[in-house]
């Protein structure tokens, strides 16, 4: 009986896999490349909510929504235009990078090259044109929550479902002149959904069957905040397309995904001519 229990026990064992691919991913990597690419740097995309685990039955302490957001947002950085749109640069760690440059530093003073002659200096670090800021600034639980259920003879079962959103605000600013370039808001539905049913019957004088089951489905809250920072990245770079401060090197495929994109948020848009910004 151990060993059979040890064997189904396995089977509940999954390895483990990347990411799956979503709707908003494929879009953002879709993307045609752009006319320059975009020198970027992202120092923290946190969590602005302070919003705990909903839990109706005891405090919950562990938070929403995940605290990586800003692993999240310089991924989809990278993935935007299949990583033609933007030089990435890492800002969130920089302590880390400066001190590994002091270490290179002095060992370069320290010590010679393999021909004896001293080592170069090293190369200045980049400077970012643009900084992306914002953050997960909303989660809103229990937004609409139901069920139904029915029972006949002592069989019966019964739906239960719980809706939550979670809200994601990105905007670019210039490194040259502080000013906010483009500002966008993206939001997520997290669905959740608890399926039940029973049986309570006597099948004759003294024998009674009972039997329950049931499966409940949640979203990963992570999976929707990653979804909804890949669109806001997406109506990032279309924002700062319609107003001028880049644009796609195929002119024709920018009018294109420029009229999709103003249908889907809503509309109209007039094209206002900026001044671009480095």
């Amino acid at each position: 009986m151990l060993a059979g229990c040890s064997s189904a026990a396995q089977t509940f064992s999954i390895p483990p896999s990347l990411s799956n691919r979503t709707r908003s991913l494929d879009d953002l990597v879709n993307l045609p490349p752009p006319r320059d690419r975009l020198d970027t740097a992202v120092f923290a995309f946190l969590d602005q909510t302070g919003q705990h685990k909903p839990n109706q039955n005891f405090a919950e302490y562990s938070f929403a929504v995940t605290q990586g957001a800003t692993a999240l947002l310089t991924k989809a950085l990278h993935d935007a235009g299949s990583g033609s749109w933007f030089r990435v640069l890492e800002r969130n760690r920089i302590g880390d990078v400066l001190q590994e440059r002091q270490i290179i530093r002095a060992n370069r003073i320290e010590y010679a090259g393999p021909n004896g002659k001293s080592l170069p200096p090293l190369t200045p670090l980049l400077n970012a044109g643009t900084i992306m800021e914002g953050g997960i600034i909303g989660y809103d639980s229990d937004l609409i929550t139901g069920g139904l259920g029915a029972n006949y003879l002592g069989i019966g079962g019964n739906v239960q479902y719980r809706r939550d959103t979670v809200a994601i605000s990105l905007r670019v600013v210039s490194t040259l002149t502080s000013e906010v370039l483009t500002d966008v808001e993206a939001n997520k539905t997290i669905y959740s959904a608890q399926i039940e049913g029973s049986i309570f019957k006597f099948v004759s004088f003294n024998k009674l069957l009972q039997a329950e089951g049931g499966v409940t489905t949640n979203e990963p809250v992570t999976l929707c905040v990653n979804q909804a920072i890949e669109l806001a990245v997406y109506a990032m770079i279309m924002e700062g397309t319609i107003k001028g401060y880049w644009g796609f090197a195929d002119k024709a495929r920018e009018k294109q995904l420029v009229e999709d994109y103003v249908k889907t948020r809503g509309g109209s848009m007039p094209r206002v001519p900026v001044k671009q910004s480095t």
